[in-house]
């Protein structure tokens, strides 16, 4: 039987931003502490390898990449911008993070599980293609779609990003390009302040990007609908061979950076309508990455019921 794999790495828990910060090591550990229950015992672990500097290129120009990497310090900390700061083992969490993504795309692709959740840190979609910001070094989901597409000739992937905040870096990356369909529930108006329904793609990208803002308080029943008539129809317009998710959960009851109401039977529920349309549109093929999430209760509860809709593919 096809398995879901969880893929991470020990390295993503070296990424320490500094005493109070959100984005702390402590999300993941909270989050593989969860996995590790009884229920999830035939899901399967696996390392992820560190991305090689081309793969990282397919979304990043040389100059970034390696002057992010130099800029990692030996020690102490280093602050990229005001949210975004390296200590010594965010080099090596960053090129794990961004490695998870291609070894679950190879393993999806050539068959050999059904799909994939990266549990990896630091988070992507908010890197644009020379700019670390919001938490994010390297833009994983958008390594992973230019990876699929130039290694298995993938023409079409659809990006899902629920995530509270809208990844500027991932509508970047695609604004233009029209083979990537990008798809973001958010909340328009917090950072960084993109997202707007306005914003739809340009050039071949035109009508590539669909953005659906969301209001404070969006409740469950609010981004299912949001999914089922805006998604759903896209989706099937675009017909993807490959769906990659940004699993963002600080839209969840209570975060500490959002203002949405989403429980876990919420992210079930939209993780739900995307393996369905996986199933119908493109061999169940999807690969999931870790994005936001601060409440860590809450946080590792949303990622149980998201996983578990991925097993049951």
């Amino acid at each position: 039987m096809m398995v879901t794999r969880l893929y991470t790495h020990p390295a993503c828990l070296t990424h320490d931003m500094g005493a109070g910060h959100p984005e702390s090591p402590a999300r993941l550990t909270s989050i593989l502490a969860a996995l590790k229950a009884p229920e999830f015992a035939e899901l399967d672990w696996a390392e992820a390898p560190p991305a090689t500097f081309e793969q990282i290129m397919r979304a990043h120009p040389p100059a970034f990449i390696e002057g992010v990497l130099a800029a990692v310090p030996a020690a102490g900390l280093v602050a990229l911008d005001a949210d975004t700061i390296l200590s010594p083992g965010s080099g090596v969490a960053a090129l794990c993070a961004a490695g998870a993504l291609t070894t679950a795309v190879d393993a999806v692709a050539r068959g050999e599980i059904a799909n994939a959740f990266c549990a990896v840190r630091p988070p992507g979609h908010h890197a644009e293609a020379s700019i670390a910001m919001g938490f994010c070094i390297f833009n994983n989901v958008a390594i992973g779609a230019r990876y699929v597409q130039r290694k298995y000739g993938v023409r079409r992937v659809l990006i899902v990003d629920w995530d509270y905040h809208h990844g500027n870096g991932t509508q970047e990356a695609f604004y233009q390009d029209g083979s990537v369909f990008y798809f973001s529930t958010h909340h328009y108006g917090a950072y960084p302040g993109t997202g707007s329904a306005e914003e739809t793609g340009a050039g071949k990208g035109a009508g590539k990007i669909l953005n659906v803002p969301l209001p404070p308080g969006a409740s469950d029943a609010q981004i299912v609908e949001a999914f089922q008539t805006k998604l759903v129809p896209a989706a099937r317009n675009f017909k993807p061979d490959f769906i990659l998710i940004s699993a963002g959960f600080d839209g969840m009851q209570n975060d500490l950076l959002g203002v949405f109401n989403i429980t876990p039977a919420g992210f079930a529920a939209i993780t739900r309508i995307v393996v369905e349309l996986s199933k119908e549109l493109c061999r169940g093929r999807i690969v999931s990455v870790l994005e936001g999430g601060y409440r860590l209760d809450g946080l590792a509860e949303s990622v149980l019921a998201h996983v578990q809709v991925l097993r049951e593919e």
